[in-house]
């Protein structure tokens, strides 16, 4: 049994200073962690016992569906991310060092590198396959802005599986085995979640999958809609939309615009000076081109054009996740000085692209711009913008690109309906890789044939520390944390709430019964502490059930207490024991 006066724990009745989310205040509060530094957090024993039992469960469902355990180093050599590209790729989120050779090293983000090294060191053929093998191990990622506690860190504790195959119909099953088994684990964790489409982004692969946790702090995007479409919004496309006729539109028209240097301003001047036959101009018939920067792995910088209808606003997000490893930002007016052809607030596509000169800046449009559609769009003079631009007729672009913000009412890609938007935290990923690592590092296996073949790959991923975050965003009131039996630090807790010596031997007996019944204790054991303070522990620590031992004892009963309802009921001391192995059952 755990006893209060030796556990190592401190509880706090202040929320500490840095805490935005609830979970990141209770888990403090009760002495389940403390903060070391932005991102990077002490583990104490009773937040140990909680993480180890979400470990277990997921060990569990993973060697159920036939993955075995492996357990790889944290510390790897520069070289096998060299060869997929990724020592460049992730950029500023990496941890790299070096030894005092100086020999180059990083802190694993994730092992994908050395799951396929590690595959093709010991096999060599297809009779070895299929292998799915994982590990729970430490990750490490220099998030620029660590944020809620567990929910975003430096340092996190992942699952990580891999599956390699000879052939894609193997890639498949394996997939599925790992979804299937995915929902095993959090539905035994009483977490609940949507199975989301998501970009592979540099992981690469052909499918992806995020389950995600719906919940209002959460940092992830996704859309449902009534017919079953779920994704995250990086992942939403847009149905395909039909060209449009463009017969009766005049030709392009330059007209003077002073002072419209807003959407609003515009359309109410274009209605007025330039008013259309079949209805007025609209925020939506406006062509409003955002200038943003590409810093690609190797640091280089470059200015890319972005058109979007001007009723709707580009997502970054979106934007960087179908331009993966780039990462995107805003021009800045230093980017925007090296190219003096785009003047801001009136860049139009006439300078752009495969429409401009040789060394045009490269210009994407967003789906939402169909062939045929006419726009109002800036004529590269300040106060000036061009009338009647038709797409496909005036102008073309480099590129198409998911970039608008998705809307509550946007329709489903597969027509099942509108679309909602909700908030998540992501608490597992699963990827198909395909070959794009096997291929980098070398793996190949001789088929039935005596062919050589390359492995394909998945890949899948849960965060351990994260879904306990997510478990404790979910199991609290106002009091504190209310874990579910299974994760729970301990199952019940002994409270002795007087001062009487005989309360004490009997908080004793009934923990050294319980005890030796299997059930995990905690007794409070402390006699200089009173009554209302060892309640505000329980209740802050949210062990699922508590016995309470105090001025009942003398007409022979303790009180049982269920955390989660409030409930109590009166047994006997004899009896208690039995009931809560019943409920516990």
């Amino acid at each position: 049994m755990l006893r209060m006066t030796e556990l190592f724990v401190r509880t706090l009745r202040e929320n500490p200073a840095d805490a935005e989310v609830e979970s990141h205040k209770l888990l403090v509060r009760g002495g389940y962690v403390r903060r070391v530094s932005p991102g990077i957090y002490t583990w104490l024993p009773l937040g140990l016992k909680v993480l180890r039992k979400v470990e277990a469960i997921v060990r569990e469902e993973m060697d159920a569906a036939g993955a075995q355990e492996v357990l790889l180093p944290a510390l790897l050599p520069r070289e096998p991310y060299e060869a997929t590209n990724r020592w460049e790729e992730y950029g500023p989120n990496l941890f790299r060092l070096q030894d005092r050779r100086g020999n180059d090293y990083l802190l694993a983000p994730t092992h994908e590198e050395m799951f396929t090294l590690a595959v093709k060191d010991m096999y060599s053929s297809y009779k070895d396959l299929p292998l799915t093998i994982y590990q729970i191990q430490t990750k490490y990622r220099d998030e620029a802005r660590p944020r809620a506690g567990l929910i975003r860190t430096r340092e996190f504790l992942m699952k990580d599986a891999y599956s390699f195959d000879i052939d894609d119909a193997g890639l498949d099953r394996a997939y599925e085995t790992m979804r299937s088994a995915y929902q095993k684990v959090f539905s035994r964790l009483g977490l609940p979640f949507v199975i989301c489409s998501a970009t592979s982004g540099a992981m690469g692969g052909s499918r992806s999958e995020e389950f995600l946790f719906p919940c209002a702090i959460g940092e992830d995007t996704f859309v449902s809609s009534p017919g079953g479409y779920a994704a995250n919004t990086e992942a939403v496309t847009t149905p395909e939309l039909p060209e449009l006729g463009f017969a009766e539109v005049p030709e392009p028209k330059v007209v003077p615009t002073p002072g419209a240097t807003t959407i609003d301003a515009l359309v109410a001047m274009a209605n007025a000076a330039e008013p259309r036959a079949d209805r007025d101009w609209e925020a939506a018939d406006t062509l409003k081109n955002v200038v943003v920067t590409l810093v690609h792995p190797d640091g280089t910088r470059e200015v890319v054009v972005i058109g979007v209808p001007g009723d709707r606003e580009v997502d970054l997000k979106r934007v960087e996740a179908n331009l993966a490893p780039a990462e995107v930002e805003l021009a800045t007016p230093a980017d925007l000085a090296q190219h003096p052809e785009l003047v801001p607030g009136y860049i139009g596509p006439q300078v752009l692209g495969v429409n401009g000169s040789e060394n045009a800046v490269r210009y994407l449009l967003d789906p939402h711009i169909v062939r045929g559609s006419r726009w109002i769009s800036g004529a590269n003079a300040v106060d000036s913008h061009v009338f009647n631009l038709v797409y496909g007729r005036d102008f073309a672009a480099d590129g198409m690109i998911e970039a608008v913000e998705v809307r509550n009412g946007d329709l489903a890609p597969d027509g099942s309906g509108e679309l909602s938007i909700e908030r998540g935290i992501e608490i597992g990923h699963i990827f198909q890789l395909g070959r794009k690592y096997a291929q980098a590092l070398d793996l190949k296996v001789l088929d039935q044939n005596g062919k050589t073949q390359v492995v394909t790959m998945g890949s899948y991923g849960i965060g351990v520390s994260r879904v306990l975050a997510a478990l404790a965003e979910l199991n609290h009131d106002q009091q504190g944390l209310v874990w579910p039996v299974e994760i729970a630090p301990a199952q019940v807790q002994v409270l002795v709430t007087g001062k009487g010596e005989e309360l004490f031997q009997m908080g004793e007996k009934l923990s050294a019964e319980l005890d030796a019944a299997g059930i995990e204790v905690i007794y409070d054991d402390r006699k200089k502490v009173s009554a209302g303070v060892k309640f505000a522990d329980y209740e802050l620590l949210g062990v699922p059930y508590a016995i309470v031992i105090g001025r009942g004892l003398s007409e022979g009963v303790v009180e049982l207490r269920t955390r989660a309802t409030g409930a109590s009921e009166n047994y006997p001391p004899a009896a208690v024991c039995g009931v809560l192995s019943q409920l516990l059952q």
